[in-house]
């Protein structure tokens, strides 16, 4: 399917990796990849470690716009091709999986015949997933009350809640509450506008509800009394997979009244000045100095989040935005420190993919933008990234260029050995190894069946140190010697490559495009038009990295 990102599983076929440090680490299903007017297509996505082996409570939804409708629809797909699983265990014969592997019941089939080895998916995003139960709605439910265990909220608007919200009424038959994790202004505008018993019933655990859904408020840049090397920070939100989190900007209210967000002036105001396109962090008030203040003039920003989500067994992440403006014409720009934050990460090559929503095509003036990327701010934003991503590179090779020069003539330690291992972060977080090489993990016991004609994506495991490869994020190939100046000065051709290497700054880096507003009206769909903008804007400015459009029931392995 044109513009699927690589790796998409968009022909059926499970991704099955080539290699140990370019296998992937996530797969990340869309559901949703639309911004409306169709309810049915919303944002929504599905995210699990791919070392989990769908054990329980592995996955975390982002955002819930669109969600069980669209999980029935992959099965209704994808149903048909199941196989009956081929036992692993030759010495008790058709042995159905136990807690140890999926953490649910013996996937027996409803149907009540024991001696019937359960289903396995052999296509689409749930490839692999041994089935508890015969029927569509059946496995559907099961994924949503067994596998999916926390909801990651962007922000509170309706086209990122509401099938989250319906689906609720399923949660009465899980063993634990969902979790909604968010920052703390999300949250409370759920509390009070979605579960308060008047819109929906209560059914968190606070304010005296069911508790079917408990609230975990996520500290903004991390909180770091948790965790330790590279992942501190982060914090654990289901079975292999961790968060950090930063607020962005999704527009301002035009209303003139106080709220979340900006304390600068009101855009509509003729007064109003257009913030500078690198600009300071500004002040916030909070909530309680909005709702107590006499000054009801101050134009306000809507808040979104950007998360990154870190695979605990490999160190390597992902980059997912709710809805974000771009930080040229905002009240309240603040996109540019989470480039911050994932520059350094994109030159250590674990920054593996960005999703990020374009909602119109170049057509859409500044003015009615709402909130909302188009193309044109898009790889403006990503210019900025790649900026930033060179600077640290150019950081890196000064700092080994001065330890060489600095190295006594009688070290036995190369200069990348000592550099990388001076500079680099740990890949594995909490993982420890002396080892400098990556290596594909044994198979997962945890499988108990195999379907016929399935191959499972193997899971890599990470050593604690880099190499100079990673100066690059793989795949793309990096001449060593150019980056190797240990025996002789740098000659020409070494500096070319190296200038080479420094001129696609991106390279490697998957951008796969979300919430894009369909138009409803004839001709090419939105998302192909806002697809060959990107890619027009990339054949320009030489970026490095590739545009996918996101295409709901497909998976992204990164």
């Amino acid at each position: 399917m044109a513009g699927l990102a690589d790796g998409l599983v968009a022909d059926g076929g499970p991704y099955t990796h080539t290699s140990t440090w370019n296998s992937p680490a996530f797969q990340v299903t869309i559901l949703g990849s639309g911004g409306g007017p169709s309810e049915d297509n919303v944002t929504g996505l599905l995210v699990r470690s791919l070392a989990t082996n769908w054990s329980k409570g592995s996955i975390l939804a982002v955002d819930g716009g669109t969600h069980l409708a669209a999980i029935i629809k992959i099965f209704e797909e994808h149903l048909p091709n199941a196989k009956p699983g081929k036992p692993v265990d030759q010495k008790t014969g058709y042995v159905a999986p136990t807690a140890d592997s999926q953490g649910m019941r013996p996937p027996t089939p409803s149907g009540g015949d024991s001696t019937k080895p359960p289903l396995v998916m052999t296509t689409g995003p749930f490839a692999g997933l041994v089935l508890p139960s015969e029927s569509v709605k059946a496995n559907a439910a099961s994924v949503l009350r067994n596998l999916v265990s926390t909801y990651l909220i962007t922000h509170p608007h309706l086209d990122h809640l509401s099938g989250f919200t319906i689906n609720t009424a399923s949660f009465q038959h899980t063993a634990l509450p969902k979790k909604v994790a968010a920052l703390p202004s999300t949250i409370d505008a759920i509390k009070k506008h979605i579960f308060n018993d008047v819109i929906w019933p209560n059914l968190s655990d606070e304010e005296g509800g069911v508790g079917l859904v408990s609230y975990m408020r996520l500290l903004e840049g991390g909180n770091v009394a948790i965790g330790n090397g590279e992942g501190r920070g982060y914090i654990e939100v289901v079975d292999g997979l961790a968060v950090k989190c930063w607020s962005v900007s999704h527009g301002h209210c035009t209303k003139p009244h106080r709220h979340r967000g900006s304390t600068l002036p009101d855009p509509l105001s003729s007064t109003a000045k257009r913030p500078s396109r690198t600009p300071a962090v500004p002040e916030y008030r909070s909530r309680h100095d909005s709702q107590n203040s006499n000054d009801t003039d101050d134009g306000c920003v809507y808040d979104s989040t950007a998360f990154f989500i870190r695979d605990n067994e490999t160190g390597k992440e992902v980059l997912i935005f709710g809805d974000v403006e771009p930080d040229s014409i905002s009240l309240s720009p603040r996109t540019e420190r989470v480039w911050s934050d994932a520059a350094p990460k994109i030159t250590a090559g674990l920054l593996k993919g960005i999703f990020i929503e374009c909602s119109y095509d170049d057509s859409q003036p500044d003015e009615i933008l709402f909130g909302h990327l188009a193309p044109r701010h898009l790889i403006a934003e990503l210019k900025v990234l790649a900026a930033k991503v060179r600077s640290a590179r150019q950081r890196l090779l000064s700092d080994a260029q001065m330890r060489k020069r600095k190295r006594p003539l009688n070290s036995s330690r190369s200069l990348d050995e000592e550099s990388i291992h001076r500079e680099r972060p740990s890949l594995g977080g909490a993982r420890s190894s002396s080892s400098r090489k990556y290596h594909a993990s044994s198979p997962t016991s945890g499988s108990v069946y195999a379907a016929d004609d399935f191959n499972h994506p193997a899971t890599p495991v990470a050593s604690s140190s880099f190499d100079s490869r990673m100066l690059l994020p793989p795949p793309s190939p990096l001449d060593q010697t150019a980056l190797d100046t240990s025996s002789t000065p740098m000659n020409s051709s070494k500096r070319a490559t190296v200038e080479n290497v420094y001129s696609k700054p991106l390279q490697g880096l998957k951008v796969v495009i979300i919430h894009m507003k369909d138009t409803l009206k004839d001709g090419p769909p939105v998302s192909e038009t806002i697809l060959a903008a990107l890619q027009r804007y990339e054949a320009e400015v030489q970026l490095g990295c590739t545009f996918s459009v996101g295409v709901g029931g497909t998976s992204v392995f990164l």
